[in-house]
């Protein structure tokens, strides 16, 4: 088969494409500077010149393809610059649909999120919820203007797409959040970390592989959460903890937190601030749970997440040596 990748170059899309290639498929990836792309080359990955901002640039590569992979996104939590979330998720995803459209491919897969739900207060939400409200981060408000206003009705016109919607994603090869907060607890610079506070944690490597199931077992029309178990980030550490014998951070009410970013909100006008403890970093971090129910994605697409320890357990010994310390376990 020949996929056209969105996102190749990303956390999740270098996985999928690496798959497809192992698996003995054709892989054509969207890049924007293919002279920084050569580790896909290198993995038998063709690359075209392109951007999911600019529809024009995907009409030849994605042409004659047998699925499209749209994973490309843009994901920042507390940085000042939110422009690029209306720009790159939701019409650079508007873009990719409607260029699938054009062009009569059979089949697409979108990357959508849990984040779309929000905060489920603790509940552990299948396809079947739909959010109202306000969301949490511009992260999230994107992704589900893309997903409920872009793409869910481009395929109740007759678009043969389904949908993945990954939790949290953990492995090497992370830059967002969840590498600056394990990074600091393994440092022991992690001052405290919230309670309450809750994801679904599967391994980068599992995630694209649900990917590649949704293209090849996945309804078109139908939402997947391909998502892991469910862990506090109080019980990720203590998991941790076990493992490399590093203390976890004093855990603290989520209130805290809250009160923070209101704080926070008023300072960071002035100041630049990292991402982790901008109002919106803390809003994130502040009690809430992105949960759903990988059940129906178990069920219909073979979906098989590895437990959290053996997968935070490879995790902690590369990030270790990263910097420069010695695992022990």
């Amino acid at each position: 088969m020949k996929y056209f990748v969105t996102g190749a170059t990303g956390f999740i899309g270098k996985r999928v494409a690496q798959q497809l290639t192992a698996a003995g498929h054709e892989v054509i990836a969207l890049v924007r500077t293919p002279a920084k792309a050569t580790n896909l080359a290198q993995h038998g990955v063709t690359l075209a010149q392109g951007d999911i901002t600019d529809k024009e640039s995907m009409r030849a590569p994605m042409t004659g393809v047998d699925g499209v992979f749209h994973i490309a996104g843009w994901y920042e939590v507390g940085t000042k610059d939110k422009t690029p979330g209306e720009r790159i998720n939701i019409q650079g995803t508007r873009n990719v649909l409607e260029m699938m459209r054009e062009l009569n491919i059979p089949k697409g897969v979108y990357t959508s999120t849990l984040a779309v739900n929000s905060d489920t207060h603790g509940q552990v939400v299948d396809e079947n919820y739909h959010f109202t409200g306000q969301h949490i981060s511009e992260y999230d408000r994107t992704k589900a203007v893309a997903h409920q206003d872009v793409a869910e009705p481009m395929i109740k016109a007759g678009l043969p797409l389904a949908i993945a919607s990954p939790g949290l994603v953990y492995g090497s090869g992370d830059h967002s959040n969840v590498r600056t907060t394990l990074q600091g607890y393994l440092q022991r610079r992690l001052p405290m970390i919230p309670q309450k506070t809750g994801y679904c944690w599967a391994h980068v490597d599992d995630i694209a592989a649900g990917h590649v199931q949704a293209m090849e077992k996945g309804i078109i029309g139908e939402t997947y959460f391909i998502c892991g178990p469910t862990y506090t980030l109080v019980e990720a550490l203590q998991m941790a903890q076990r493992i490399t014998g590093i203390p976890v951070p004093m855990a603290v009410p989520p209130a805290l937190f809250s009160i923070s970013a209101a704080m926070t909100g008023i300072v960071e006008r002035f100041v630049t601030l990292p991402p982790l403890y901008t109002a919106e970093g803390l809003r994130v971090a502040a009690g809430v749970t992105y949960f759903g129910s990988n059940a129906k994605a178990k069920r219909e697409l073979g979906f098989d997440p590895r437990p959290l320890e053996v997968g935070l357990r490879e995790l902690l010994r590369y990030e270790m040596t990263e910097l420069g310390m010695k695992p022990n376990f």
